[in-house]
Formats: C-alpha cells, sequence, structure tokens
C-alpha cells in the first residue's frame, strides 16, 4: 500500500481508505482518464459524444417515410431491427432506461412496425397492443403524437387542437406572441401550424389503420381533450377558444391567413438556411419542418429542402448493429466540460488539444425579441445554430475559455467581456437564469391545448443559475453586485425542505443541488450556513451501499423517489463535487465516492453507464450523454485533489477588472 494512504476507523464493518492529493491510484485513473479523452478529439478539435434517446425518433422517421410515400427500404428495416431490440418484456416501449412502458413510445412503435410490414398477429405485437390498451389507448397520447398520426389518417384532425397560422401576425406587445413561448417550443410549432394549415393526408389502406388501438373506437367515442370539472379555468378557455377558432375557420378572411402562412414560410426557411444545421439544429423541429414544406410544395431537388432532408440525415448514426437517430449534436457542451476536466485535472493550460474551441455566435438570435441587450454574443449547442445560443453552454463555454493560454489575450479579453456581458443580460425577473430566453415563464400558457408536451416555457432554475455563479465567482465578480445577491436570493427561494435542489437539465435533484453547492463555493459563499449544508447532508443521505450515487428520470414524475437509483458514474461524481465544495474532505461519504469511481473505471480510462442522466423535457424526454461518464468522474476525481492541495480551482486567464 502506498505510504500517502491513511488507513481510518470507518463507522461500519467494511474498511475505509482516505485518499491525499498525491494519492497514486487517484494519479493513475487521471491519467488513464485523461488518456481516453484525447483519444477522442476530432480533428478540428471539438469533442461531441452520441446522445442516446428512446424509440420514438426511429418509429416517427418511419411514418415520415410512409406518409411522403418515399420509403427507404434498408434504413426502414434499420429502424425496425432498432426499435425491436427496446421492447420491455410487458411489451411496450419507455422513454428512459429502467422506466415503464409509455403510452407515446409504445402506440409509435407499434404503428412504425405495422406500417413497416409486421404482423398484427404476430406474439410482440400481441404483447404491445395490449399494454397500449392497459395504458389508455390512442385517446391518452399527447397531441404532437395524435398530429403524426393525423397525418396518415388514423387520428380525426378535428379532434386536434387548433394551431392558427395567424399567431404568426399577434405583435410583442399582444397579452400572447410567438416569443412568449420556448425556443424549442416556437421551433416545433410554426412547421405545425403550416401542417395544421393545410392537413396533408395520406390515407392508408385498411389493414394499416389503428382501429385496435382505440378502447371506445373512432366513431361513437369523443376524442376530445377533457375539460377541468371547474367552470372557470384557463384549459377550459383554451379549449372553449379552440372549439370558436374551429368554428370560424371557413369565414376567416383569407388574405389574412395568407399573410400568416407567408410569414410562417418565411420565419421557418430563415432558420433553415446556411448558419443553422437545420430548423434549432433538433430533431422535432427539422422533421416538423420537412412535412411543412412538403404541405408547402416543395419538391426533394429545392434547394431548401434538400439542406433541410442533408441536415436531417446528419443525426443518424450508421452502427451495422444498432441503427439510431441522434436528437442534435453536442460538439460545443461536450467540448467545454471536457476541456474543464482536462485542464482542471492538470493538463497544460498550452496544451496542444485545450487551443481550439467552438466559434462565438455573433447573430442576434430569437433571444433578442424579449432582450433588448444590444451585441450577440453566446455559443449553442450544436455545430450550427446561429438563432439559439444559450446561457448553459456560454457560461460552460467560458468556464473552459478561461483555463486556455490564449494565442491574443486580447482577443481573448474582448470576447469574454463581450460573451459576459450577453450571459448577464439573461437574468430574469426573479432573479435566476434560463436556457435561451428571458422571462418566457407566463404560466397560463401551459394550459393551451397544443402545450401538453411539458416544454411551452422556458422556466428559470436552479442549475443554469447556479452555474452562471460559478462563472463569475471563477473570474473574480464582484459578489456584492445586485446580480449575485438577486442569483443568491433566488437559490435560497427554490430549495427543496429536504435540503436539495430540483435540476432541470439534468437528472435530477443530485444534478441540481451539485450544481447550486459548487455555484455557491465559487462565488465564496459561506459555506457553513445551515441552508448550504442541508445540501450536503441531502446528498450523503441518499449515497448507495456501494459507495456511488444515482437517480432516474422517474423523479420528474415522482418526487418522492429523488436520490434513489442505481449507481452511476456522472451522478456519482456530481454528488462528490457537491459535497467537497462544502468543506471537510475526509468526509466518509467521499471517500466512499472515491472509492465508487476508482473500482468502477475501465482500463481504457472510461466508465460504464446504461442509465440516462441528462434532460430534455421533464417528463416527455430524456437524452443520455456518452461523455457524460467519461468527462464529470474525470472532473470530480481532480477537484478532489485540487481541493485537497488548496488550489479550490484552478486560476484562469481572464479576471474581471475591478
Amino acid at each position: 500500500m502506498p505510504s500517502n494512504k491513511l488507513i481510518v476507523l470507518p463507522s461500519s464493518p467494511e474498511t475505509s481508505e482516505s485518499y491525499s492529493a498525491a494519492d497514486e491510484e487517484i494519479g493513475r485513473a487521471i491519467s488513464l482518464a485523461q488518456e481516453n479523452l484525447l483519444r477522442q478529439q476530432k480533428p478540428d478539435g471539438q469533442w461531441c459524444g452520441e446522445l442516446l434517446v428512446d424509440s420514438t425518433l426511429c418509429s416517427d422517421y418511419v411514418v415520415f417515410m410512409h406518409w411522403c410515400g418515399e420509403v427507404n427500404a434498408q434504413l426502414q428495416r434499420r429502424c425496425v431491427r432498432h426499435i425491436l431490440k427496446r421492447q420491455l418484456p410487458d411489451g411496450g416501449w419507455n422513454i428512459y432506461h429502467g422506466g415503464p412502458s409509455e403510452i407515446n413510445a409504445s402506440v409509435k412503435a407499434y404503428f412504425a412496425l405495422k406500417l413497416a410490414g409486421c404482423s398484427v398477429d404476430a406474439p410482440f405485437m400481441h404483447e404491445a397492443r395490449a399494454t397500449i390498451m392497459r395504458l389508455g389507448g390512442i385517446p391518452q397520447m399527447n397531441t404532437f403524437s395524435k398530429l403524426y398520426l393525423a397525418l396518415l389518417g388514423v387520428f380525426p384532425w378535428k379532434y386536434l387542437p387548433a394551431i392558427p397560422l395567424e399567431i404568426m401576425l399577434l405583435p410583442s406587445w399582444a397579452p400572447f406572441h410567438i416569443y412568449q413561448m420556448s425556443s424549442w417550443s416556437r421551433a416545433m410549432l410554426i412547421p405545425l401550424s403550416i401542417i395544421n394549415h393545410f392537413k396533408p393526408t395520406r390515407i392508408l389502406p385498411g389493414e394499416k389503420q389503428l382501429h385496435e388501438l382505440y378502447p371506445l373506437g373512432t366513431e361513437q367515442a369523443d376524442l376530445r381533450l377533457p375539460r377541468s370539472e371547474k367552470f372557470w379555468t384557463w384549459r377550459n378557455f383554451f379549449l372553449r377558444l379552440d372549439d370558436t377558432l374551429k368554428f370560424l375557420q371557413p369565414l376567416r378572411i383569407g388574405l389574412l391567413r395568407q399573410r400568416a402562412l407567408e410569414a410562417a414560410e418565411r420565419w421557418m426557411i430563415e432558420r433553415i438556411r446556411e448558419g443553422s444545421d437545420g430548423l434549432a439544429a433538433v430533431y422535432p423541429a427539422m422533421l416538423n419542418s420537412m412535412i411543412a414544406l412538403r404541405a408547402l410544395g416543395y419538391s426533394r431537388t429545392n434547394p431548401v429542402y434538400a439542406k433541410a432532408e442533408k441536415d436531417f440525415a446528419g443525426l443518424f448514426v450508421e452502427d451495422p448493429d444498432d441503427f439510431r437517430i441522434q436528437p442534435c449534436l453536442s460538439p460545443v457542451w461536450d467540448t467545454a466540460i471536457t476541456i474543464i476536466s482536462l485542464a482542471d485535472s492538470g493538463l497544460s493550460p498550452e496544451h496542444p488539444a485545450l487551443q481550439k474551441a467552438a466559434e462565438e455566435v455573433r447573430i442576434r438570435g430569437d433571444w433578442a425579441i424579449n432582450n433588448s441587450y444590444p451585441e450577440a454574443s453566446g455559443w449553442a449547442f450544436e455545430y450550427n445554430n446561429v438563432y439559439y445560443a444559450d446561457t448553459d453552454d456560454t457560461a460552460m463555454v467560458l468556464m473552459a475559455l478561461r483555463l486556455v493560454q490564449p494565442e491574443n489575450s486580447q482577443s481573448l479579453n474582448e470576447m469574454f467581456r463581450r460573451a459576459l456581458g450577453w450571459q448577464l443580460s439573461f437574468q430574469c425577473r426573479d432573479g435566476g437564469w434560463a436556457a435561451f430566453d428571458k422571462d418566457v415563464t407566463t404560466p397560463w400558457l401551459e394550459d393551451m391545448p397544443f402545450a401538453d408536451h411539458n416544454a411551452i416555457l422556458d422556466p428559470t432554475c436552479s442549475d443554469l443559475t447556479a452555474r452562471t455563479l460559478e462563472l463569475l465567482g471563477y473570474i473574480g465578480f464582484d459578489r456584492n453586485a445586485k446580480c449575485v445577491r438577486d442569483a443568491l436570493e433566488y437559490l435560497v427561494a427554490t430549495q427543496d425542505d429536504d435540503g436539495s435542489w430540483y435540476g432541470r437539465w439534468g437528472v435530477n435533484y443530485i444534478y441540481g443541488t451539485w450544481q447550486v453547492l459548487r455555484g455557491l463555493r465559487a462565488i465564496n459563499e459561506d459555506m457553513t450556513q445551515d441552508w448550504v449544508l442541508r445540501g450536503r447532508d441531502w446528498l450523503e443521505s441518499c449515497q448507495n451501499n456501494d459507495g456511488g450515487w444515482g437517480e432516474t428520470c422517474g423523479t420528474y414524475e415522482n418526487p418522492s423517489t429523488k436520490g434513489i437509483g442505481p449507481s452511476t458514474a456522472s451522478q456519482t461524481a456530481w454528488a462528490i463535487m457537491g459535497i467537497c465544495a462544502c468543506g471537510d474532505l475526509e468526509r466518509r461519504s467521499v471517500q466512499r465516492g472515491l472509492r465508487y469511481l476508482l473500482r468502477s473505471q475501465k482500463p481504457d480510462g472510461s466508465w460504464d453507464e446504461d442509465e440516462i442522466t441528462g434532460t430534455g423535457f421533464p417528463r416527455t424526454f430524456y437524452l443520455k450523454y456518452d461523455m457524460y461518464r467519461q468527462n464529470f468522474p474525470l472532473l470530480a476525481l481532480a477537484t478532489y485533489v485540487n481541493h485537497c492541495s488548496g488550489i479550490g480551482h484552478r486560476p484562469g486567464f481572464y479576471r474581471c477588472e475591478t
């Protein structure tokens, strides 16, 4: 045993080990993890791990191919294999690893298999059908999923909420306009408003219909969205408004509708052209835009459609054993976290691998409608997505850039100043930060009939707010500034009674609590305060017997299960860093967590992780970042070593002017 390792008496029968900054085992683990990451750097200097999701993407693509009458037989076979590989023992399909069968995913998978020629008499189809009916059948699907069925005539358009094109013409001072919705909802809904206008339906032969998935049939059943029992609710108001819009639709003035259609088409095409890898560079918006373009009469050879189709194909993962479709690409996010992990773990700031970074976005995108800040800056998640820079990526990129030795310090300082000002301009009225927009938090919008995907708003959240504080702390920002004080008040207000914080963009309370504690330490908050230590104590309370931490996506449905789940490398790393932020590195929870990471590291320097620890839309869509199991454990080991050495965090090359 190395001489620098001290044996301490644990409070339980098993032996526990206390590590030091110079521990040989930690040093070897860090070196292995660094080598693993360096091997994966792309020729352009970036890192981009795969984003793994549920079966719905392949299911939707099969539906799309049949709707447009252009079925690629080879791609369809690959999609079918992908779908069947993910069928659960009860016959359904889930939306996260280890989760229960979910109605939207299950109906989509069943429909795709049926379209592809699978016999309804096959045992796996029998099992799927039984599970779907147990979950309530097609009537229980969300609006967006039903719309895809309507395209092929298996759900009546009359029961879908109207998405009136005229919303394109509403001014910014109106009670509702398109920029009061979250950026991702806007990018999905505007193409859908075009689709809803044309209702381009391909009628399937009888044997491809889905009558068997309607518990009460389609003739006698009332498939309208249910109303609230109370007479006056926002939901009932919007449903009555929807009825009115449908009644008036034949009477609408043609010129107004034509203007709205042209505005929607123009808005969509502007965001498909050069500078963006597809509409919003995310799967749902990209697929919807392709359908909308076809409905508008664009041919496959039209340059706009051809680009949209090419961008969409860029999401395909050509694995011969398991074809997959990614929801988007994550080079900026993965690169920033990996640079921080490598630099914090001791890689030289002059190392060639750290010299390349993502390109700054200098276009005033959709965010400019709600934010008057005059200077465009920031970074987006994807390779090319100029309309949708976001605060999460921008904060992470700035934290990465401060650790890289600049070739031109003046250029770095100018870019840092510009991006920092942009980031600070997004602070919302409640003191927190949201992802893509400022103050897009109007609560009654969640009751709109087409908002049942749980993502109509862009709420402020503790994890993004704390990440901004973390950045400010690292660059020496004045902690007495009003923006910092407001952010701290926001974090106090959003803490749960048990001491944890909700995680909007990562699963879930472990993610939120880690990020808050890390941000508080960086901004030099007193980490011995009761409210801070309650966060640490909550993390310790949910440590698993194997020394790791885990939490499932089910916590978004049922918060009582927070902190419960099989141990994962990424969530263990987050918890270790959260506890380390509060000091006392010899705590048994930290030492057991380190032992878990060291014991579970693979010979190639990575860690295994089957569970999903990333969040897209809570309760609707989750994604597994393949880089999380590789860069966050390295960052946790580096954080422990740096804290033990008294460094805290590595000094950067940018400091705020005092």
